[in-house]
């Protein structure tokens, strides 16, 4: 075995004091490294290492990969520790190769981290290229050091190639790796390629970071962006894009010409810009990815659900079809009670079953647990109102063992529908659907609630998406990643050509320090109604559900 220590002399006892009784050597040696990996101590990693060899202690590859870890941790936050991360992780790195051990794409990912953290990429991007000797598939964390690497050191074409090798691979660059390509792209004035990573991070995110933004900014504002733009275009042919593309971006490249006018503002409730008064749109799924969002939910929740339950469920639901709105019962029962206790609220559910009736003359469909069912009917106090909603079709009780989510989310999906929850739907099966697309049927079908004085108000979907847009004019408009509060305070970047609109409205030029004026979103039946006439999504109506054929 390998001996001698990187900076420094041999600890010959550096296992910590405390042990269980009876536990091996190897046992303490396992407790400690973990610990070790937890802190990133990366001197205490040296010294296990050197204690491990001096002792013996057989070293499998999970060890290998804790002390890779701490060392391409270390490597990528400490400059003055790099040097030394770097020696030893590669010490340690050799010694897996020349143990007979077959490395995991931990492993790899650690080395070439490391390797990219001493600004080789080239070297860092071979190693990567030997993980189908090793049947390994790599991920985006493989990928992201080489990527930021060659990003770094201007080396264009080499960054372009790593992206090109995700794609074959199947992995997809996410907000950090699309923020330094388009960071080299305009570094470098590639026009087409700034183009490029505009479209896809509109396909692949939401808002973006303030790094983002302010590089989006750093482009438009300089000369570079002034001086191109396409020829021969009308106005049909940009339309027929639009249309084509489901709404919101046209994909043909920079139209119009001159100096563009960058400035941060927010977006109307109606969907209009503060800055240049240009509508925003709905960009919604289509009926094809609809049709087969439905069929994913229905065959995920057989495999996971009891396949007869959910049959059973479906069959339901194809003899009660006329529902305004899906509510998620356990959700606003349980909102804002005390779960320890079993607090649940017929109370909120029963207004907000009753406002949503009081939109059309509908009612919506509550789903939720024969559980929760049974212990309202076995109190006489809710008993007479749980079995009218049973009656009336309103409530459907999912069968014990199940999850109810699995059912209200294909009831919506199924019905084309509003679904009424607070539920951030961030758990593991809604992980099932993709990212992109299941952000942008969730935010085209979700109503939020809230109570004041006990009556349900409601958060309607927004008039327009958040999502970066290109209108037919050549114009761009960003939104800004936000997470809490009103939506009225979202920041959003408006880019317009000079050109391109003569009249503006009062302009909001906000600094990214200002604090933007907050504009409280109108809730309730007016908002309702006014939404669902204005959207241009017939799916948003209460109560009005497009025809399953």
């Amino acid at each position: 075995m390998e001996s001698g220590a990187v900076n420094g002399s041999k600890d010959s006892k550096p296992l910590s004091k405390c042990r269980k009784k009876n536990q091996s050597l190897e046992g303490i040696f396992r407790h400690d490294l973990d610990l070790c990996s937890s802190k990133k101590d990366l001197s205490k990693a040296i010294s296990l290492y050197e204690f491990a060899l001096s002792n013996s202690i057989h070293l499998n590859l999970y060890h290998f990969n804790v002390l890779l870890y701490i060392c391409s941790n270390t490597a990528t936050e400490s400059e003055s520790l790099r040097d030394s991360a770097i020696q030893f992780g590669f010490r340690v790195f050799n010694h897996v190769l020349s143990s007979n051990v077959n490395p995991t794409e931990a492993t790899i990912t650690a080395a070439a981290r490391l390797t990219a953290a001493k600004g080789d990429g080239d070297a860092a991007f071979d190693l990567l290229k030997t993980m189908p000797n090793y049947n390994i598939t790599p991920k985006l964390r493989s990928y992201s050091p080489v990527l930021i690497c060659y990003c770094r050191s201007l080396e264009a074409e080499k960054a372009y190639g790593v992206e090109e090798h995700m794609v074959l691979n199947g992995v997809n660059a996410e907000e950090p790796e699309l923020m330094a390509l388009l960071k080299l792209s305009v570094e470098t004035m590639r026009d087409k390629k700034v183009y490029e990573y505009l479209h896809k991070l509109r396909a692949s995110v939401r808002g973006v970071s303030e790094a983002t933004l302010e590089i989006i900014e750093s482009w438009f504002s300089g000369n570079a962006a002034s001086d191109v733009s396409i020829a021969h275009l009308d106005d049909s042919e940009v339309e027929d894009a639009v249309s084509r593309n489901g709404g919101g971006w046209h994909g043909l490249g920079w139209i119009g010409k001159g100096r563009w006018i960058v400035r941060r503002g927010n977006i109307d409730s109606n969907g209009c810009c503060c800055c240049c008064s240009e509508q925003l749109v709905c960009v919604d799924t289509d009926r094809a990815e609809t049709e087969k969002f439905a069929q994913s939910v229905a065959s995920l929740a057989m495999k996971r659900e009891s396949k007869s339950n959910f049959k059973d469920f479906q069959d339901w639901l194809n003899k009660h079809d006329e529902y305004g709105a899906i509510v998620d019962g356990a959700n606003i029962g349980l909102y804002q009670q005390n779960f320890a206790e079993g607090g649940f609220s017929i109370v909120q559910l029963k207004s907000v079953v009753e406002e949503l009736y009081k939109q059309n003359n509908k009612w919506p469909l509550v789903i939720m647990h024969k559980k929760r069912v049974r212990m309202l009917l076995e109190n006489a106090e809710y008993r007479e109102l749980v079995e009218h909603w049973m009656a009336k079709g309103v409530l459907y009780a999912t069968p014990y063992g199940s999850n109810d989510d699995w059912y209200w989310l294909y009831a919506a999906v199924q019905f084309k529908c509003l679904i009424v929850t607070n539920d951030e739907m961030r758990d593991h099966i809604f992980e099932l659907f993709g990212r992109n697309f299941f952000l942008r049927w969730k935010e085209r079908h979700q109503v939020r609630y809230s109570f004041k004085k006990g009556i349900a108000s409601f958060q309607m979907p927004p008039s327009y998406s958040i999502v970066i847009q290109e209108s037919v004019k050549g114009s761009w408009h960003v939104p800004q990643s936000y997470e809490t509060g009103e939506e009225s305070s979202r920041v959003w970047l408006c880019i317009t050509r000079q050109d391109s609109s003569t009249e503006f409205a009062t302009t909001v030029d906000v600094s990214k320090d200002a604090e933007l004026p907050s504009k409280s979103l109108d809730n309730g039946t007016t908002l309702i109604n006014d939404r669902m006439c204005e959207s241009s999504n017939p799916s948003h109506a209460l109560g009005k559900r497009k025809d399953r054929s």
